[in-house]
């Protein structure tokens, strides 16, 4: 056997034989990730075009087969039914029976995996059973490749797509950048990208790269740092006060926020390291002035989808005034439920649709808001419900923001009280009180900085161009991230990935 065939079987081993793969993982970024790349762009530059979506899809099934083999061939599955549905819908003219089909389908695969023990839980406690529950573990990525794959029937039965052959479908769906939390690429927009290059493209690599540190810093740096004191909070809602209670909301929102995006960066960095540009998922969505606003720059490939295949289909705008704020209140009522199997998520997305239908009369009054109340009201509101999207229950959430609203305490107390019993008054004594203040300087500062920054996009606009110095500055934040990573002793998965 040759050096390089041992080598890349040595490789293809550590891999296969490697458990739950992040993109922050060394393991991800320093062996998958620019291996996969030189094997792409070498055989491109030896012409071999043919090569390189196999390559693609074997680092794909790499990428996903360390979380579990078995769900791998639940997605394969998933997705050569779809492919032949789409090829049946784009032969024949309007075929409803295989659109519906289709639909049910991906919807049932995810209604049994998600929602399942959801049904059976509120079932049992409705009615007074006993069924018990299943035995069921959520398959990575199911809520993004069904409706990814939805998309696609749905396109297909427009005829809006053209047909390609079944191993590239197959990558279409099981890309790995993409494929456990979006973004969530359609297929017009994937397609063209897919073997399409005959030369190594060393300008979207260097932007990949630094579209990917940039990631890697707002998870590493920035979201784990916030998650211990998010996860001692939440874990223990009946020891934080007053200030507590909302510095506890404003920590999970910033980091929600750096770690979703922070992936979303990532996972367009990686796709950048093939050529292959994913959409854009954020645009400084904290700088939003209304709800509307707000959800044209968070998740942006999920409010997309929304809006293509829930809010237009139930008729969108063009209907009566009542009509459209149901259209809007149950396109965001179905979006909280595909984020997750709890009353938790469902009351977060009916407040989310309550907030929209309240702004589309708002607008019909024809009256505006001064800039900074605008902000400041759209900012607590998002603040105010991500507390149900991340609280173990109904009630949890319901603590934190008595507490967030309860000024009691601050009456009672009296002139000579001590300053530390004072901190574990208002703050609360869940951890030490070096960890809560860093805590707090954090989200003040992060509080400025997402008004003030630009986001990912721009900063590569603004300072992308390659120069040496650019190369040490991102060498140094490389390092400084592979300190605060091997600092940590346990990993923290991407907020997202549950979902």
């Amino acid at each position: 056997m040759s050096k390089n065939m041992s080598f890349y079987v040595c490789f293809f081993q550590i891999l296969i034989d490697y458990k739950a793969m992040l993109f922050c993982d060394p393991v991800y970024f320093v062996l998958l990730l620019p291996i996969t790349a030189f094997l792409y762009w070498k055989v491109i530059a030896c012409k071999r075009f043919s090569l390189a979506i196999p390559i693609l899809i074997i680092a794909s099934a790499i990428f996903y087969i360390t979380w579990s083999w078995k769900f791998f061939l639940l997605l394969l599955g998933s997705a050569t039914t779809n492919f032949f549905i789409g090829k049946k819908l784009l032969s024949t003219e309007k075929n409803r029976l295989f659109l519906w089909f289709g639909i049910l389908f991906d919807v049932g695969l995810l209604g049994y995996f998600k929602y399942f023990n959801f049904f059976i839980d509120n079932c049992n406690w409705l009615f007074g059973t006993h069924f018990q529950f299943a035995k069921i573990i959520l398959p990575l990525g199911i809520s993004f490749y069904t409706f990814q794959q939805i998309a696609y029937i749905v396109d297909a039965y427009k005829h809006e797509i053209q047909p390609c052959g079944f191993f590239t479908y197959i990558l279409f769906v099981i890309y790995f950048p993409q494929l456990v939390a979006g973004p969530i690429v359609h297929y017009q927009e994937m397609m063209p990208q897919f073997g399409s290059h005959r030369e190594v493209r060393w300008d979207l690599m260097w932007e990949g790269l630094f579209i990917f540190i940039c990631g890697l810093f707002k998870k590493i740096v920035i979201a784990d740092k916030l998650a211990v004191f998010v996860q001692q909070g939440y874990g223990n809602v009946d020891q934080i006060g007053f200030l507590g209670a909302w510095l506890l909301s404003l920590s999970y929102t910033f980091q929600l926020y750096f770690d979703f995006s922070g992936y979303a960066d990532m996972a367009i960095g990686s796709g950048l390291f093939f050529g292959i540009r994913l959409p854009e998922n954020f645009n400084s969505p904290y700088k939003a002035l209304d709800i509307q606003d707000f959800w044209r720059r968070w998740h942006i490939t999920l409010s997309t989808w929304l809006k293509n295949y829930i809010y237009i289909p139930l008729g969108g705008s063009h209907c009566t005034l009542l009509k459209t704020c149901i259209n809007l209140f149950l396109t965001f009522f179905i979006g909280g439920i595909w984020h997750g199997a709890g009353w938790t998520f469902i009351l977060w997305g009916t407040f989310h649709g309550l907030a929209t239908v309240i702004h589309r009369l708002w607008r019909q009054t024809g009256l505006h808001l001064n800039k900074f109340l605008a902000w400041f009201i759209t900012f607590n509101f998002v603040n105010f419900a991500w507390i149900f999207f991340r609280a173990e229950s109904v009630r949890d959430a319901g603590k934190v923001i008595y507490k967030m609203f309860d000024l009691s305490l601050i009456g009672s107390l009296t002139g000579d009280i001590q300053l530390r019993t004072l901190v574990d008054l208002l703050v609360g004594n869940f951890l030490p009180r070096r960890q809560i203040l860093m805590c707090a300087f954090t989200v003040i500062f992060l509080l400025f900085f997402c008004q003030l920054s630009h986001n990912t996009k721009a900063l590569f606009a603004k300072l992308g161009k390659p120069s040496l110095f650019k190369t040490f500055a991102l060498s140094g934040i490389f390092w400084t991230i592979l300190y605060f990573l091997f600092s940590e002793n346990s990993k923290i998965d991407f907020l997202y990935w549950q979902f």
